[in-house]
């Protein structure tokens, strides 16, 4: 069972995900919304949050912000159209994952299981599957603690979310072996063939942001055009 903080405003929506979530023995707290929804973090210490983009008030977009700023939680954002751009902008604001409504409620489940798992603390020797020993790992100004999840570059934690920490972990297991974005989809988000590689192409964009000195030219994540990801070489 997870705590789960969903945030909704259309009531028939809100009612039947809290419902389904409940029946598969989720602890649900919901809010209509935006600042409501901050405002029952602190007491309710959600372990993820499913979050609709079009709130009354402050929109789903600037409440992910806001989270962001302040926690490291996984996010799910919930979309009525799928619509390219909405997508993006939720994923561009910090969202782990994203589902287009309505939503039935395995796949609900499948999903939130899914970022629990990624985001969960490893054990050493388990993240991603790939994680050695407890050790430091430095890569020029980047340090990797893999046990601990802790990177910090110039000695400055960068605190990096789930989704953001568990990818750094699972390419600079391999550094310079390229990953294709379906192979970091299955691996990583552990979604199947029909995933959407507009995941991980923004989530490496929010780690560069934070890992390199010139995101624009990148040393640490790098893209091989038409092929993927890879880290380093250095």
């Amino acid at each position: 069972m997870s705590r789960v903080l969903l945030i909704e405003d259309d009531p028939a929506v809100r009612h039947g995900v809290s419902l389904a979530l409940r029946r598969r023995g989720h602890e649900v707290e919901a809010a209509a919304t935006g600042e409501d929804g901050l405002r029952v973090l602190d007491t309710f210490r959600p372990e993820l949050v499913l979050l609709d983009l079009m709130l009354p008030g402050a929109s789903g977009f600037e409440i992910c912000r806001r989270i962001r700023d302040t926690r490291q939680l996984p996010i799910i954002m919930l979309t009525a159209r799928g619509d390219d751009i909405d997508i993006v902008l939720g994923l561009e604001a910090g969202a782990d994952d994203y589902i287009v409504k309505p939503a039935r409620g395995e796949v609900l489940e499948a999903r939130i299981r899914a970022v629990l798992r990624r985001t969960a603390p490893a054990e050493a020797g388990d993240a991603a599957g790939v994680l050695t020993p407890s050790t430091v790992e430095t890569y020029g100004e980047l340090a990797i603690d893999r046990a601990g999840l802790i990177v910090a570059k110039n000695g400055q934690d960068l605190a990096l979310p789930p989704s953001e920490m568990k990818l750094l972990l699972y390419l600079s297991a391999s550094p310079g072996q390229v990953f294709s974005r379906q192979q970091l989809l299955e691996r990583v988000w552990e979604h199947s063939y029909h995933g959407d590689s507009r995941l991980v192409d923004a989530c490496v964009m929010r780690l560069r942001a934070k890992v390199e000195d010139n995101p624009r030219a990148p040393k640490y994540v790098q893209t091989l055009r038409g092929f993927g990801y890879r880290f380093g070489p250095l």
